[in-house]
């Protein structure tokens, strides 16, 4: 009998933490479109418009193209963080 290998359940990286998925496919498709809908309603106590990222985040999974939008993001804000490091100071006066 084979060792089989566990599953490994997807999981997002939100400020340099990764935080676990359910497994399900049908169930994270869910859970981001409440985020979502929640979200929309972030005027009521409890929700917040934050949820409507963290949604997209989720659906990013299993959506290709919420994918590409949220690598074309990541990319861009990678390259505007390497512009401001790299950026020379202005000499002082």
């Amino acid at each position: 009998m084979e060792p089989t290998q566990p599953i490994s359940r997807p999981k997002v990286k939100i400020l340099g933490r990764h935080f676990h998925l359910p497994g399900s496919r049908w169930l994270r498709m869910i859970l981001g479109v409440a985020m979502i809908v929640g979200g929309l309603l972030g005027f009521l106590p409890i929700l917040g418009f934050w949820m409507i990222p963290v949604g997209l985040l989720i659906l990013s999974v299993d959506i290709p193209a919420v994918r590409r939008g949220r690598r074309k993001l990541s990319v861009w804000w990678g390259r505007r963080r390497q512009a401001g490091k790299q950026a020379p100071s202005e000499p002082t006066s």
